[in-house]
Protein backbone atom coordinates (compact mmCIF):
# COMPACT_ATOMS: atom_id res chain seq x y z
CA UNK A 1 0.00 0.00 0.00
CA UNK A 2 1.24 3.32 -0.83
CA UNK A 3 2.07 5.85 2.21
CA UNK A 4 0.60 9.22 2.54
CA UNK A 5 3.47 10.98 0.88
CA UNK A 6 6.09 10.22 -1.68
CA UNK A 7 9.55 12.25 -2.21
CA UNK A 8 9.68 13.96 -6.27
CA UNK A 9 12.66 15.30 -8.01
CA UNK A 10 12.16 19.41 -8.73
CA UNK A 11 14.49 21.98 -10.11
CA UNK A 12 14.10 25.08 -7.64
CA UNK A 13 14.54 28.57 -9.05
CA UNK A 14 15.70 30.92 -6.37
CA UNK A 15 16.91 34.27 -7.38
CA UNK A 16 17.91 33.63 -11.33
CA UNK A 17 19.65 29.86 -9.59
CA UNK A 18 18.94 26.72 -10.34
CA UNK A 19 19.35 23.66 -7.60
CA UNK A 20 18.36 19.93 -7.77
CA UNK A 21 15.80 19.78 -5.14
CA UNK A 22 13.63 16.66 -3.95
CA UNK A 23 10.48 17.07 -2.11
CA UNK A 24 7.99 15.71 -0.11
CA UNK A 25 4.66 15.61 -1.84
CA UNK A 26 1.20 14.63 -0.18
CA UNK A 27 -0.04 10.76 -2.23
CA UNK A 28 -3.50 11.19 -3.60
CA UNK A 29 -4.53 7.72 -5.44
CA UNK A 30 -8.06 6.28 -6.38
CA UNK A 31 -10.07 4.46 -3.97
CA UNK A 32 -13.39 2.38 -4.93
CA UNK A 33 -15.93 1.40 -2.21
CA UNK A 34 -17.77 -1.05 -3.37
CA UNK A 35 -21.37 -2.70 -1.46
CA UNK A 36 -21.46 -6.45 -1.08
CA UNK A 37 -19.45 -6.66 -4.08
CA UNK A 38 -21.07 -3.55 -6.17
CA UNK A 39 -19.28 -0.49 -7.06
CA UNK A 40 -20.89 2.07 -5.05
CA UNK A 41 -18.23 5.40 -4.81
CA UNK A 42 -14.83 5.96 -6.17
CA UNK A 43 -12.87 8.97 -4.29
CA UNK A 44 -9.47 10.65 -4.70
CA UNK A 45 -7.84 10.20 -1.34
CA UNK A 46 -4.89 10.14 0.76
CA UNK A 47 -3.71 6.26 1.79
CA UNK A 48 -4.21 5.59 5.36
CA UNK A 49 -7.35 4.90 7.50
CA UNK A 50 -9.29 3.50 4.74
CA UNK A 51 -11.75 1.63 6.50
CA UNK A 52 -12.61 4.48 8.60
CA UNK A 53 -13.27 6.50 5.14
CA UNK A 54 -15.29 3.82 3.80
CA UNK A 55 -17.07 4.00 7.06
CA UNK A 56 -17.88 7.31 7.87
CA UNK A 57 -18.77 7.55 3.95
CA UNK A 58 -21.30 4.58 4.22
CA UNK A 59 -22.59 6.55 7.43
CA UNK A 60 -22.65 10.16 6.43
CA UNK A 61 -24.08 9.53 2.99
CA UNK A 62 -26.80 7.11 4.89
CA UNK A 63 -25.93 3.92 3.16
CA UNK A 64 -26.01 2.81 6.67
CA UNK A 65 -27.71 3.74 10.11
CA UNK A 66 -25.23 2.48 12.49
CA UNK A 67 -21.61 1.06 12.49
CA UNK A 68 -23.16 -2.38 13.33
CA UNK A 69 -24.74 -2.63 9.78
CA UNK A 70 -21.16 -3.03 8.38
CA UNK A 71 -20.26 -6.47 8.91
CA UNK A 72 -16.97 -6.69 7.64
CA UNK A 73 -14.48 -4.40 5.63
CA UNK A 74 -12.01 -5.36 3.68
CA UNK A 75 -9.51 -5.09 0.49
CA UNK A 76 -10.37 -6.56 -2.48
CA UNK A 77 -8.00 -9.36 -4.35
CA UNK A 78 -7.58 -8.60 -8.08
CA UNK A 79 -7.79 -11.73 -10.84
CA UNK A 80 -3.79 -12.27 -10.26
CA UNK A 81 -4.78 -13.36 -6.77
CA UNK A 82 -3.18 -9.69 -5.46
CA UNK A 83 -4.78 -7.51 -2.55
CA UNK A 84 -5.87 -4.56 -4.56
CA UNK A 85 -5.44 -1.64 -1.65
CA UNK A 86 -7.43 0.78 -3.82
CA UNK A 87 -10.56 -0.97 -3.76
CA UNK A 88 -12.60 -1.86 -0.61
CA UNK A 89 -15.37 -3.71 0.10
CA UNK A 90 -17.81 -3.34 2.56
CA UNK A 91 -20.60 -6.37 3.47
CA UNK A 92 -23.54 -5.05 5.13
CA UNK A 93 -25.98 -6.75 7.48
CA UNK A 94 -29.62 -7.29 5.52
CA UNK A 95 -31.62 -4.20 8.01
CA UNK A 96 -28.98 -1.61 6.24
CA UNK A 97 -30.71 1.23 3.94
CA UNK A 98 -27.58 0.64 0.99
CA UNK A 99 -28.01 1.60 -2.21
CA UNK A 100 -31.16 2.30 -2.69
CA UNK A 101 -30.51 4.94 0.47
CA UNK A 102 -29.59 7.83 -2.02
CA UNK A 103 -30.01 6.86 -6.15
CA UNK A 104 -26.90 10.04 -6.80
CA UNK A 105 -23.93 9.54 -8.78
CA UNK A 106 -21.10 8.62 -6.11
CA UNK A 107 -17.96 9.92 -8.26
CA UNK A 108 -16.10 12.46 -5.97
CA UNK A 109 -12.56 14.19 -6.21
CA UNK A 110 -10.31 15.11 -3.58
CA UNK A 111 -11.41 18.99 -3.81
CA UNK A 112 -15.41 18.27 -4.08
CA UNK A 113 -17.66 16.35 -1.99
CA UNK A 114 -20.55 14.12 -4.11
CA UNK A 115 -20.57 15.50 -7.55
CA UNK A 116 -23.42 15.36 -10.24
CA UNK A 117 -25.95 16.11 -7.11
CA UNK A 118 -28.68 18.22 -9.22
CA UNK A 119 -30.91 19.70 -6.26
CA UNK A 120 -31.14 19.96 -2.79
CA UNK A 121 -33.46 17.44 -2.10
CA UNK A 122 -31.05 15.01 -4.23
CA UNK A 123 -28.29 16.09 -2.00
CA UNK A 124 -29.81 16.32 1.71
CA UNK A 125 -29.31 13.03 3.94
CA UNK A 126 -31.88 12.84 6.92
CA UNK A 127 -29.70 12.68 10.22
CA UNK A 128 -30.34 10.12 12.77
CA UNK A 129 -29.48 12.20 15.32
CA UNK A 130 -30.90 15.57 16.83
CA UNK A 131 -28.22 18.68 17.82
CA UNK A 132 -30.87 20.91 18.26
CA UNK A 133 -30.93 20.31 22.59
CA UNK A 134 -27.47 19.77 22.80
CA UNK A 135 -26.25 21.73 25.95
CA UNK A 136 -22.66 22.06 25.10
CA UNK A 137 -20.83 25.55 25.52
CA UNK A 138 -17.57 26.69 24.10
CA UNK A 139 -15.49 29.79 24.96
CA UNK A 140 -14.01 32.33 22.11
CA UNK A 141 -10.57 32.27 23.78
CA UNK A 142 -11.16 28.66 23.96
CA UNK A 143 -12.02 28.02 20.07
CA UNK A 144 -9.57 30.79 19.15
CA UNK A 145 -6.66 28.21 20.60
CA UNK A 146 -8.19 25.46 18.31
CA UNK A 147 -6.46 25.98 14.97
CA UNK A 148 -3.04 26.26 16.69
CA UNK A 149 -3.42 23.03 18.40
CA UNK A 150 -4.79 21.61 14.92
CA UNK A 151 -2.03 22.44 13.40
CA UNK A 152 0.30 21.00 16.20
CA UNK A 153 -0.58 17.65 15.50
CA UNK A 154 -0.82 17.90 11.73
CA UNK A 155 2.43 15.52 10.98
CA UNK A 156 2.07 14.88 7.24
CA UNK A 157 0.96 18.73 6.73
CA UNK A 158 4.31 19.11 8.37
CA UNK A 159 5.96 17.51 6.11
CA UNK A 160 4.25 18.46 2.78
CA UNK A 161 2.25 21.65 3.32
CA UNK A 162 -0.74 20.17 1.10
CA UNK A 163 -3.05 18.43 3.94
CA UNK A 164 -6.72 19.23 5.03
CA UNK A 165 -7.32 18.02 8.61
CA UNK A 166 -10.36 17.16 10.75
CA UNK A 167 -9.96 17.44 14.47
CA UNK A 168 -12.52 16.36 16.72
CA UNK A 169 -12.68 18.16 20.23
CA UNK A 170 -14.64 18.10 23.95
CA UNK A 171 -15.40 21.14 25.35
CA UNK A 172 -12.17 21.59 27.14
CA UNK A 173 -10.68 21.77 24.03
CA UNK A 174 -9.10 18.05 24.46
CA UNK A 175 -8.66 16.66 20.96
CA UNK A 176 -9.96 13.35 20.16
CA UNK A 177 -9.16 12.31 16.91
CA UNK A 178 -7.32 13.73 13.94
CA UNK A 179 -7.58 12.81 10.58
CA UNK A 180 -5.45 14.12 7.29
CA UNK A 181 -6.55 14.19 3.62
CA UNK A 182 -5.66 16.01 0.62
CA UNK A 183 -9.53 15.94 0.36
CA UNK A 184 -11.73 18.10 3.56
CA UNK A 185 -14.75 15.55 3.09
CA UNK A 186 -12.64 12.53 3.39
CA UNK A 187 -10.67 13.92 6.41
CA UNK A 188 -14.22 14.39 7.69
CA UNK A 189 -15.41 10.61 6.82
CA UNK A 190 -12.30 9.29 8.64
CA UNK A 191 -13.15 11.17 11.89
CA UNK A 192 -16.42 9.92 11.44
CA UNK A 193 -15.01 6.48 10.76
CA UNK A 194 -12.90 6.54 13.60
CA UNK A 195 -16.61 7.32 15.67
CA UNK A 196 -18.17 4.66 14.13
CA UNK A 197 -15.94 1.87 14.77
CA UNK A 198 -14.92 2.68 17.77
CA UNK A 199 -18.90 2.67 18.67
CA UNK A 200 -18.61 6.04 19.69
CA UNK A 201 -21.74 7.93 17.78
CA UNK A 202 -23.36 10.40 18.53
CA UNK A 203 -20.85 12.74 19.41
CA UNK A 204 -22.62 14.72 21.58
CA UNK A 205 -21.31 17.53 22.90
CA UNK A 206 -18.55 18.05 20.88
CA UNK A 207 -16.39 20.01 17.76
CA UNK A 208 -15.22 19.63 15.17
CA UNK A 209 -12.58 21.86 12.95
CA UNK A 210 -12.06 22.05 9.58
CA UNK A 211 -8.66 23.15 8.20
CA UNK A 212 -10.45 25.14 5.46
CA UNK A 213 -13.46 26.07 4.27
CA UNK A 214 -17.08 24.84 5.73
CA UNK A 215 -19.29 23.48 2.79
CA UNK A 216 -22.88 22.51 2.94
CA UNK A 217 -21.47 18.44 2.46
CA UNK A 218 -19.27 19.09 5.76
CA UNK A 219 -22.24 20.80 7.81
CA UNK A 220 -24.54 17.27 6.81
CA UNK A 221 -21.37 15.05 7.97
CA UNK A 222 -21.20 16.48 11.16
CA UNK A 223 -24.54 16.90 11.30
CA UNK A 224 -24.46 12.69 10.39
CA UNK A 225 -22.57 12.05 13.39
CA UNK A 226 -24.40 13.71 15.70
CA UNK A 227 -22.05 16.97 16.04
CA UNK A 228 -23.61 20.06 17.61
CA UNK A 229 -20.74 22.38 16.81
CA UNK A 230 -19.00 22.91 13.66
CA UNK A 231 -15.77 25.62 13.16
CA UNK A 232 -13.49 26.38 10.15
CA UNK A 233 -10.72 28.27 9.46
CA UNK A 234 -12.35 29.34 6.30
CA UNK A 235 -15.52 30.50 5.42
CA UNK A 236 -18.90 29.01 4.93
CA UNK A 237 -21.16 28.35 2.18
CA UNK A 238 -24.73 29.87 2.06
CA UNK A 239 -26.03 26.07 2.10
CA UNK A 240 -24.03 25.39 4.86
CA UNK A 241 -25.60 28.01 6.87
CA UNK A 242 -28.92 27.02 5.64
CA UNK A 243 -28.68 23.95 6.98
CA UNK A 244 -27.03 24.80 10.15
CA UNK A 245 -29.83 26.64 10.97
CA UNK A 246 -32.92 24.29 9.87
CA UNK A 247 -31.09 21.47 12.55
CA UNK A 248 -29.55 23.88 15.55
CA UNK A 249 -25.73 23.51 15.12
CA UNK A 250 -23.54 25.89 15.29
CA UNK A 251 -21.52 27.37 12.48
CA UNK A 252 -18.10 28.87 13.41
CA UNK A 253 -16.18 30.79 10.36
CA UNK A 254 -13.24 32.65 9.63
CA UNK A 255 -11.49 31.07 13.11
CA UNK A 256 -8.13 33.05 13.33
CA UNK A 257 -7.18 33.85 16.19
CA UNK A 258 -9.14 36.23 18.63
CA UNK A 259 -11.60 37.05 15.92
CA UNK A 260 -14.17 34.35 14.76
CA UNK A 261 -17.62 34.85 13.04
CA UNK A 262 -20.60 33.07 14.52
CA UNK A 263 -23.10 32.28 12.04
CA UNK A 264 -25.55 30.21 13.84
CA UNK A 265 -26.33 29.26 17.43
CA UNK A 266 -24.70 31.49 19.23
CA UNK A 267 -26.30 30.64 22.17
CA UNK A 268 -23.36 27.86 22.48
CA UNK A 269 -20.47 30.16 22.61
CA UNK A 270 -20.34 31.73 25.48
CA UNK A 271 -17.78 33.96 26.67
Amino acid sequence: MAGPTAKRRLVRIDNGSTAVRFDNLVAEEPLEIRVDGTALAVTMRTPGNDFELAAGFLLTEGIVERAEQIRTLRYCVGEDEAQEFNVLNADLAGDAPGRAAGERSFVTTSSCGLCGKTSIDNVRTRARFDVRHDDMHVSPSLLASLPDRLRDHQRVFERTGGLHAAGLFTPSGDLVCLREDVGRHNAFDKVVGWAALERRLPLRSHLILASGRASFELTQKALMAGIPVLASVSAPSTLAVQLADETGMTLVGFLRGPTMNVYTGEHRVST
